[in-house]
């Protein structure tokens, strides 16, 4: 399974056929300078391409009105000055006789894309489409928009595909008032949006885009509004907004599907935003959202044995055969991800070498490449001794006896006892820290006892690819079960990590620690310093 890219030449078919400043950035442009991009860049010869089709009227009755649905079918006979006209009537719109079939397409588009998602014929995939929808509600166009895209992507998933959850992030830097209004009541939806809003200031001017509009009836708390009151918010912004906002709610709400409004106005260099976010930065909230496939090792991948590695000599853990034929491999593995013939890579340990089979991973990534180093250790591993402060590698502990960071770069942390306390850990600590840090490789140690749920495991290694590029090495003991040697398999490939299970609250102890152990850390660290409190 790879990536879908949804797209018909026929979307930039309408165009502006009056002076208006305020609709002439609509333009086809917008849409084939994103294809263009693509292009140049490989990208779109490496997904499968579907042509767009036309959604049936039946399916716009799926959030649309039949009167409206009617009136923009008649739309297609007016001339120049009607249309003028009835675009008046909307706020920020323009018709023009081939709209209809435009935004028709647009909505096949979405339809198509959730159909290849949910029959396993991609993973996952990118729908190029014009006009854009977030702002078209039930019986009206507004905002450049004519029909809902997203939100009849939604309902079509739903009663076609039988889900139950389905997750919306809507990054423009405009709130998408059209769903929210559609979803509002509906707890089937969970719709989160950011934009800009300065205190009511900015377009759409809406009361309801502010963060106390949290839906109603049975959807009340599945309404989640971001509203930025100043402009200029960058990168680091909007990871702690996902860190520490949007997945909490989202591993909660446990989506069978996620669908993002990807209006890029909120980038940096848009006029009308003045957003400071770099296109790298949207990369990584993607894959928080869905993570792509890379392709790993797995336990038993040839390697050649070695002779023993000088780092090994003092280890006494490692005089044994068995481990050390373990260490070649992992070291196979390691240049193998340090040269880029791999992406990611698992590999098993003797329980009784873990410790030492890290520690001479540590220093031979670090001499053959890695810059910054980040170990996240699970379970009783202690630090190696003679691992320096000097900024090249961050040592994180989780199962530790107690929360402490004896130094910058030397964090401990108590596993978690409930769901909701694993994911405080992991989202206001580990994830900022990894950030901050910017690794150029991971190192994932489950240690014996390591005390780790399979879906944690693979949650926590999925997650950790993002920091690092997706160069994450997984060791594990070599008793591990195989149901955790697929799962991590599994997410290490691009597929999600299994579900969490039932959640439950972060005890107050939990919470406290946490607490305790940030603030030390605070000054050190740029993402924990805009992060809000766990």
């Amino acid at each position: 399974m790879g990536t879908a890219l949804v797209y018909h030449e026929d979307m930039t078919a309408a165009r502006l056929l009056w002076e208006d400043p305020e609709c002439e950035i609509e333009c086809p442009q917008r849409l084939t300078a994103a294809l263009e991009g693509l292009q140049q860049r490989g990208l779109e010869q490496r997904c499968l391409r579907l042509v767009a089709r036309e959604a049936s009227e039946a399916e716009l009755g799926l959030v649309h009105s039949p009167e409206y649905v009617a009136l923009l079918r008649g739309t297609q006979a007016l001339g120049t000055q009607e249309l003028q006209a009835l675009s008046g009537q909307y706020d920020a719109v323009y018709f023009h006789p081939r709209t209809f079939h435009c935004a028709r397409l647009a909505v096949g588009a979405a339809l198509q894309l959730v159909d290849a998602v949910m029959t396993g014929a991609v993973r996952n995939g990118l729908a190029l489409v014009r006009p854009p929808g977030h702002h078209s509600q039930r019986a009206a166009a507004n905002g450049f928009c004519v029909f809902n895209n997203v939100a009849i992507a939604a309902r079509h998933a739903k009663q076609k595909h039988g889900l139950h959850r389905v997750l919306i992030v809507d990054w423009d830097v405009h709130h998408g008032q059209g769903t929210q209004y559609i979803f509002e009541d509906d707890p089937s939806v969970l719709y989160f949006s950011w934009h800009r809003y300065e205190h009511r200031r900015f377009w759409p001017y809406l009361r309801e885009s502010d963060a106390d509009a949290v839906g109603q009836g049975q959807g009340l708390g599945f309404t989640v509004n971001l509203p930025w009151n100043q402009v200029g918010m960058g990168n680091a912004d909007y990871m702690a907004a996902f860190l520490h906002v949007l997945l909490p709610l989202a591993f909660e709400f446990n989506p069978e599907l996620v669908l993002v409004s990807a209006g890029f106005d909120s980038a940096i260099g848009d006029p009308e935003g003045q957003m400071q976010a770099t296109p790298e930065c949207f990369a990584h909230l993607t894959q928080l959202l869905q993570r792509p496939g890379v392709y790993p090792e797995c336990p038993g991948s040839p390697g050649p044995l070695l002779d023993e590695p000088p780092a090994a000599r003092p280890h006494k853990a490692l005089a044994q055969d068995k481990a050390l034929t373990a260490l070649g491999k992992v070291l196979y593995l390691l240049d193998r991800l340090l040269d880029g013939q791999v992406s990611s890579g698992i590999a098993a340990t003797p329980a009784p070498a873990t410790a030492a089979t890290l520690d001479v991973a540590i220093r031979c990534g670090l001499s053959h490449g890695a810059q910054r180093l980040l170990c996240v250790a699970v379970g009783q591993l202690d630090r190696p001794p003679d691992l320096t402060d000097d900024g090249r590698t961050l040592w994180l502990n989780i199962g530790g006896k107690e929360a402490a960071a004896p130094s910058t770069f030397h964090v401990c942390v108590p596993l978690p006892g409930t769901t909701g306390g694993f994911l405080n850990c992991v989202l206001a600590l580990v994830l900022p820290l990894a950030y901050s840090f910017q690794p150029d490789l991971v190192l994932v140690a489950l240690g014996p006892t390591h005390g780790l749920r399979d879906p944690q495991a693979a949650l926590l290694t999925a997650l950790l690819r993002g920091p690092a590029g997706g160069r994450v090495l997984a060791l594990i003991d070599e008793e591990s079960t195989p149901q955790l040697v697929g799962v991590l398999a599994g997410v290490l490939h691009g597929e999600a990590p299994p579900s969490l299970g039932p959640f439950s609250m972060a005890s107050p102890e939990d919470m406290q620690a946490l607490m305790h152990l940030r603030g030390p850390l605070e000054p050190q660290w740029k993402m924990l310093q805009v992060a809000a409190s766990p």
